[in-house]
């Protein structure tokens, strides 16, 4: 059985502290830390559920955003496993104002044991780090917000996310999904050879009741996927539609959820 401890989501829930962003302890057969979240706020809720990492020698970042990896500064001596570009000087094209990673590539190699691919890499018999997302929707990951230290857009090429294999199917756990959830799922089926997506969870980069919200759920109930947890960037427009759709249930900090 999956197992997902979150440790920060944007929703806070009784004790537990939460800020805008994501991270999740994923229990499959194989022990994972998916995201740090902009804080120490992690390692905090991880004392209240009674969890250390001294179990977890792996790391996974989805990509190279602040609210998600933040709180690498408080880990050390661990593999991480990252898309190369994640360590990119990244702005937000409003106000020029950073919101990459906290340190560079060549400190987090002192810090870590550094694993970058572009492509898909095996961590487990059961989970997989998918690499690079293939884009090839016509909804999905079509503008940006975001431009690069050089003033290019950054459409967040490094955006990545993780597949678990489980009884009942794939399981698909997003970060935040800049490449688009729905080719996020796509490609993880690709990658898998397997057609049956059990559960989706994860920041959904949803802001809107839209077109692009609306294709989503369509997607979703074309592949008939039964656990369905949109959180973090999946704004309350969208999450209401889900709500209507499929009658989700909001993921806060300290919860956990089994597929």
């Amino acid at each position: 059985m999956l197992k997902i401890t979150v440790l920060n989501d944007n929703a806070p829930k009784n004790k537990f502290a939460s800020e805008h962003g994501l991270s999740y302890i994923v229990e499959a057969d194989k022990k994972i830390l998916f995201d740090f979240g902009p804080s120490n706020i992690f390692i905090k809720n991880a004392k209240l559920l009674n969890i250390n990492f001294d179990d977890i020698d792996t790391l996974v970042l989805s990509h190279g955003h602040w609210d998600h990896g933040n709180g690498l500064k408080y880990l050390k001596n661990k593999k991480l496993i990252t898309h190369p570009d994640s360590f990119q000087k990244k702005h937000r094209k409003k106000d020029n104002s950073y919101l990459g990673l906290p340190f560079s590539k060549k400190i987090a190699e002192k810090k870590f044991e550094l694993i970058l691919s572009k492509g898909p890499f095996q961590i487990s018999k059961e989970i997989t780090f998918l690499g690079e997302i293939p884009r090839l929707n016509n909804f999905e990951a079509k503008s940006t917000d975001f431009i690069l230290d050089n003033g290019e857009d950054d459409f967040v090429m490094d955006d990545s996310a993780i597949s678990v294999l489980t009884e009942k199917g794939l399981v698909v756990v997003a970060g935040c999904s800049h490449s688009g959830i729905c080719n996020i799922i796509e490609y993880a089926k690709k990658l898998s050879g397997i057609e049956n997506v059990y559960g989706v969870i994860g920041g959904f980069h949803l802001k809107h009741n839209d077109n692009q919200t609306k294709k989503t759920i369509l997607y979703f109930k074309q592949n008939n996927i039964q656990k369905i947890f949109p959180s973090h960037c999946t704004a309350l427009p969208a999450l209401s539609q889900f709500y209507n759709a499929f009658k989700i249930e909001q993921i806060h900090s300290g919860d956990i959820v089994h597929f």
